[in-house]
């Protein structure tokens, strides 16, 4: 980990967040990168295929995208436009403060799991069955994301992460936050979410 920590820095306080950020690198139990964004960044499908990824997970309530372009398969119901999407698209939902379910969090990291274990049928109304790279994001990709993967990398990879602490300081270096953000990036009440989260879902594993 220390060497990963030694790859990426803090930016100066003047700088503005990437666009995508590369978290974590062809995870282990997984064989994809793991990437974070804000709203620019998941918005933009072009960005998203030169990058590889073929899975969005929203961590935000307050925030929705509409990735469904294909003319031909495409329905508007009463001004509701559905369709296979060019992006599998999950979405948790947290709330970027107070207010989430104690459970949420850990619904959350269940979420993610799906997301890069899910195996679609070989139908045609499953037309993205692509397994590619994936993107975590919130509106700006300094919170909910955050604690999300962190608390992910911690609970998958723990020799890497040991603690909690450690995934979140990693996530980030890795997403370039200035230092002056930290405090707020994850929110307390989130990282304490994933604390309490993390000591639940390892009973729950160990249960199965």
């Amino acid at each position: 980990m220390q060497q990963r920590e030694q790859d990426a820095s803090p930016l100066s306080e003047s700088r503005e967040l990437p666009k995508l950020s590369l978290i974590y690198e062809q995870h282990p139990l997984y064989g994809v990168d793991l990437f974070i964004s804000g709203k620019e960044g998941a918005s933009d499908l072009n960005l998203l295929r030169s990058k590889g990824i073929t899975t969005v997970v929203n961590c935000a309530a307050n925030l929705d995208f509409n990735f469904v372009e294909q003319p031909q398969v495409v329905s508007d119901h009463e001004g509701s436009v559905y369709g296979p999407g060019e992006i599998r698209y999950f979405k948790i939902g947290l709330i970027d403060g107070e207010g989430n379910p104690e459970t949420h969090m850990v619904a959350a990291h269940y979420i993610l799991r799906a997301a890069l274990e899910q195996v679609l049928p070989e139908k045609p109304s499953y037309p993205r069955r692509e397994r590619g790279s994936i993107l975590i994001n919130c509106r700006g990709g300094r919170s909910r994301s955050v604690a999300v993967v962190a608390l992910f990398l911690h609970l998958t990879l723990p020799q890497e992460f040991p603690t909690l602490v450690d995934a979140i300081g990693f996530v980030r270096l890795r997403r370039e936050l200035p230092e002056n953000e930290w405090y707020k990036a994850p929110k307390p009440v989130l990282a304490n979410a994933a604390s309490w989260a993390a000591d639940w879902i390892r009973k729950i594993d160990a249960a199965q």
